[in-house]
């Protein structure tokens, strides 16, 4: 039997409108063109769900990728909700609602590595991770940890620019508290990339290039690469090729990346985030010779 919204009545149709708008209205989510086609290319995606039922998960947890029952889990997967997860909500024929589940919200059988977005493993705690995020906050950037699907790893953007005597910029970064520490310490190790390749525009204090010229898939490009050489100097491995690949354009050559600004920013931080101990010349003994 079709499990699509076509078989509610009017009642129930106009139950479904008024919850949808409801949702729109408080989330305030798809006011830009892209996020709107991002909605489309995920009902586009979701096949096991009716498009309606899709979108309301999208609208429930943006970034989603993989949701079916606490049923489904089991018996097709061998996994289980974990204690206390979400369940998200879908309408029903004469239910009135279903409960499922996002693959990150459950455990149990080991998944193939390809179904998570972001894939990243390696020497990461969410205790050092802490760590890192205060320390960064002496410097004005935030970090707020939120509720998002896998396909949102995060983001960062800048909260405060002032300019004259104090010359002072805050910003905030958003960092999934559902993905692993490695795979977060790979979104912050990328969103930090941004601000220092400039691409939030100059930080005097920070020594931050004005490069907001760049465009999105070289910014994309050069903050992933700022992520993958901090990480994996720093014991942790990201899927950035995985990454790259939805870039990188035949015609794109190593011409189209500053290098130079690359580098510069992974230094920068990992100054930033008290990892540069390893890159420093050890002071030789007295009487020893530097080869």
């Amino acid at each position: 039997m079709s499990t699509g919204y076509d078989l509610f009545g009017p009642i129930e149709t106009q139950y479904a409108r008024s919850l949808l708008d409801q949702l729109l209205a408080d989330s305030r989510l798809y006011t830009r063109s892209k996020h709107y086609q991002q909605l489309l290319d995920f009902v586009v995606r979701m096949r096991n769900f009716a498009p309606f039922n899709a979108m309301l998960l999208q609208v429930q947890k943006p970034g989603l990728r993989y949701a079916a029952s606490a049923r489904d889990w089991q018996v097709r997967f061998g996994r289980q909700p974990v204690e206390g997860a979400r369940p998200l909500l879908i309408l029903w024929p004469f239910g009135p609602v279903a409960l499922v589940y996002d693959v990150m919200d459950t455990e149990g059988r080991e998944l193939p590595r390809d179904v998570f977005t972001f894939p990243a493993e390696g020497d990461m705690t969410a205790e050092r991770l802490a760590s890192l995020a205060s320390r960064v906050s002496r410097k004005n950037v935030e970090c707020r940890w939120v509720d998002q699907g896998d396909q949102n790893a995060g983001r960062i953007r800048v909260l405060i620019r002032e300019s004259g005597e104090r010359d002072t910029t805050c910003y905030r970064v958003h960092i999934n508290r559902n993905h692993k520490p490695p795979v977060q310490f790979t979104t912050l190790a990328h969103e930090l990339g941004h601000l220092f390749l400039g691409h939030l525009g100059r930080d005097k204090k920070l020594h931050v290039p004005d490069r907001r010229d760049c465009r999105h898939d070289q910014a994309e490009i050069e903050a992933e690469s700022v992520a993958y050489i901090v990480c994996r100097r720093n014991g942790v491995t990201p899927a950035s090729e995985t990454y790259l690949a939805n870039y990188v354009s035949n015609n794109m050559t190593v011409n189209d990346i500053d290098v130079y600004q690359v580098m510069r920013a992974a230094g920068q931080v990992e100054a930033l985030l008290g990892l540069a101990e390893h890159s420093k010349f050890e002071k030789p003994e007295a009487g020893q010779r530097t080869k």
